[in-house]
């Protein structure tokens, strides 16, 4: 098992751009995941990587006005999911209906669906807002019998959600090697009928038309691909979006208006990040 370092990355001020950039940046030097707040972000490298030499070298030249602060945590592969659950993952109960918990976990309560996600490298717990969010809506949706698509699959959860809602197929394309490998296991797992696609939004147009397609990413990708999200649709179809701010979602319907898709529904949690739910109008 590999080990990894994480680099803290604190900006003042903090916005979505930066982080989305950020982001860019550092998977350009080699990090392999993010998780962001509305602080910063973490990056995650292995550690046979000079991760702390990287992250300064990729922001250094960063184009926007703000302070960057950095620092790093040596992980150890073999605590991995220890590190994991000592300060991320702790067992989580969506509306009393779904529980998403890992297979280290203990006294785990009970719900109508059990989500069994060991995160490894990817990320997506149900304990980030939108992660969470966008279970809500999912769990809101008529989807059984449904052909589902979930972008930017990271471990799974939201497309075995919907497989056990009883979506009839449900297909996640993840553009990152760790993550879709750690999908994969997942789906194993959860005994759940998931296609996981190593690659982007170029490989929708291979696959068969969606009722329900889920993009849980960031802003600047959802801008740069709903035109390809729409074309995966079928007619009567929903879209779900998250993985930005509130004050973000005028910029995405701005786009989304573009191929005749309207807002139905938005979720905002404390923190400000947004889910929303589209179709077309």
């Amino acid at each position: 098992m590999n080990d990894y370092l994480s680099v803290r990355a604190d900006f003042s001020p903090c916005t979505s751009d930066i982080t989305d950039l950020a982001a860019a940046f550092l998977a350009d030097a080699g990090f392999e995941s993010f998780e962001p707040d509305p602080s910063g972000l973490t990056a995650y490298i292995r550690a046979s990587e000079d991760g702390d030499t990287l992250a300064r070298e990729a922001l250094a030249d960063f184009p926007f006005d703000t302070e960057i602060s950095l620092s790093s945590e040596f992980i150890k592969g073999e605590d991995w999911n220890a590190e994991w659950e000592k300060n991320y993952f702790k067992p989580i109960l969506i509306d009393d209906l779904c529980v998403v918990h890992s297979t280290f976990h203990k006294d785990v309560p009970e719900a109508q669906y059990d989500i069994v996600i060991d995160p490894k490298m990817a990320f997506g717990t149900g304990h980030h807002d939108t992660t969470s969010q966008m279970m809500r809506h999912i769990l809101a949706l008529p989807i059984e019998n449904k052909v589902v698509i979930d972008m930017g699959t990271g471990t799974g959860i939201l497309a075995f959600l919907a497989k056990m809602r009883g979506a009839s197929k449900v297909t996640g394309i993840e553009i990152d090697r760790p993550a879709f490998e750690n999908a994969v296991d997942n789906a194993t797992l959860n005994r759940c009928d998931v296609r996981f696609i190593h690659g982007d939004a170029g490989d929708l147009k291979e696959l068969e038309k969606a009722d329900v397609l889920f993009a849980n990413i960031n802003r600047n990708i959802i801008l740069n691909d709903l035109k390809h999200y729409a074309e995966a649709l079928k007619p009567e179809a929903t879209m779900l979006l998250s993985g930005f701010y509130e004050e973000d979602i005028p910029l995405i319907m701005e786009e989304a208006q573009k191929y005749g898709l309207g807002l139905d529904e938005r979720l905002v949690s404390q923190s400000g990040w947004a889910a929303i739910r589209l179709s077309r109008k």
